[in-house]
């Protein structure tokens, strides 16, 4: 088995194993181990493509009712400094430093989403963010996974709103 297969397999099994018991922000909701699959592939699959297309790949995951973007998830890539590269539902994010943007509870996520990248290569982050076209924040998980946009260190990520 390939290293790079193997090394996407396994975080997908650890979620199965752990997921279904595992209570988000203290309270009895729960990310579906079907919807934490579901984002963990297309944020693997986006990091592929981003790698071998480069920007050029933004456009096919601004385009709503894909593969890439449906319902309140979307993909959003950030650099390593913490500069917004692209956000399929927030583009005026876009070439904005939020590397110091606090969540309505305080927690600076985008340092988050860059020191799981940098300890683990990929992983979860939870944070409060309003969905696409509401202001309100909700609870969200987002899984983010290291990538190189034309040679730039970065990271993609997606999310699931917790109802």
């Amino acid at each position: 088995m390939p290293k790079r297969v193997l090394f996407l397999c396994l975080p997908i099994l650890a979620l199965i194993v752990i997921l279904p018991t595992r209570p988000v922000v203290g309270r009895d909701e729960r990310v579906s181990v079907h919807q934490a699959v579901e984002i963990e592939t297309l944020v693997n699959e986006a990091a592929e493509t981003i790698e071998s297309q480069g920007r050029a790949a933004f456009a096919a995951f601004r385009r709503k009712d894909s593969r890439w973007r449906y319902g309140d998830v979307y993909l959003f890539v950030v650099d390593m400094q913490g500069i917004v590269l692209f956000n399929a539902a927030h583009p005026n994010r876009e070439g904005r430093d939020l590397l110091q943007e606090h969540d309505a509870a305080g927690k600076q996520f985008h340092k988050d989403f860059i020191g799981v990248v940098r300890e683990s290569g990929s992983g979860w982050v939870d944070y409060m963010f309003p969905r696409p076209r509401r202001s309100t924040p909700e609870v969200k998980w987002s899984y983010v996974c290291g990538t190189s946009v034309d040679g730039t260190p970065a990271l993609v990520g997606a999310g699931v709103y917790v109802e």
